[in-house]
């Protein structure tokens, strides 16, 4: 959903032709003409949109999956999936990724290739499972225990976040989100150190491919796993965030919304710290509460050791 003109009407393009077809001034942002209704009267202005297209994934030639997503950082995108999927479990894993031109001038920029090195992996099985997971959902036990399956180990226990540190990351992610600054119709997914500073912000209209980013950003500049960090999301905690955030090392996430009973089950079973409904200086923590220490706390902890 677009926020309403008054909430954004700085960023609006009225200098631009009236007429005509969607535009594309950017990968990530698309222009169309809208009628506003307030109160009686009617304007016609040019509004910015949130781009969405499909992204194709194909390893070794052969198609693996095509998710829906904002265009950029496409190759991060790939790259994440593979890692958060655990189709790899190390960089050196991707002997190449590329994005290629697709035979059709439509699709062209919607094609990623990977090749991969020493990471073998059942493609029909796989193909199965990211359909089944993304049409009809399977059960809770199954998805908990696809999980304990692959050896997922729990984050650092040592990590530890000041509260009021805490408090302080939405707007610090919202103040980065530059295309929701545009368009008010997309997610975000923002990388923390435990000092609070902003290391890294992807956006997306799939909560889960703004974490792919953010990870596959991780994963191809070598700092996994983010044992030292927290993640900030703008959506829910749904469990498919917990998972992906669980695998990549991170031992804090929070985000602006309620998670799913899944992921709560998800998060205290493999000692993930999960925070919801953080907004202005109140937040509820469902999981691994012990890491959510003030810094004097902290300090104190130190000096005693």
């Amino acid at each position: 959903m677009l926020t309403p003109p008054a909430a954004r009407s700085k960023h609006m393009c009225h200098n631009l032709p009236k007429e005509g077809p969607v535009a594309h001034p950017s990968r990530g942002i698309d222009l169309t003409q809208v009628s506003e209704w307030e109160a009686g009267k009617v304007r016609r202005f040019q509004d910015y949109l949130v781009a969405e297209g499909p992204l194709e994934i194909r390893v070794g030639g052969a198609p693996l999956t095509v998710t829906m997503r904002t265009p950029g950082h496409d190759l991060e995108l790939a790259a994440g999936f593979l890692f958060t999927e655990g189709l790899i479990q190390k960089r050196e894993q991707i002997a190449s990724l590329s994005e290629e031109s697709a035979a059709k001038p439509e699709s062209r920029g919607n094609l990623v290739e990977v090749e991969l090195a020493g990471a073998e992996f059942e493609r029909e099985q796989v193909q199965r499972n990211f359909f089944v997971a993304s049409s009809c959902g399977i059960c809770g036990k199954a998805s908990i225990d696809a999980i304990r399956v692959r050896g997922v180990q729990p984050p650092n226990p040592d990590f530890r976040f000041d509260p009021e540190l805490l408090c302080t990351l939405p707007d610090k992610l919202r103040a980065a989100q530059t295309i929701f600054g545009r368009t008010g119709g997309l997610h975000a997914a923002g990388l923390f150190s435990a000092e609070g500073e902003l290391l890294a912000v992807r956006e997306d209209v799939g909560r889960h491919n703004a974490v792919d980013k953010i990870v596959g950003w991780a994963l191809l500049s070598g700092k996994l796993p983010l044992a030292d960090n927290a993640l900030m999301v703008s959506g829910r905690g749904g469990f498919e965030i917990i998972q992906k955030a669980v695998v990549a090392g991170i031992p804090l996430l929070a985000s602006v919304s309620a998670p799913s009973g899944l992921a709560v089950r998800l998060a205290r079973e493999l000692g993930l710290t999960l925070v919801g409904f953080l907004r202005g200086r109140r937040f509820l923590i469902y999981s691994s509460e012990q890491r959510l220490a003030p810094a004097d706390a902290a300090a104190r902890k130190d000096q005693q050791a």
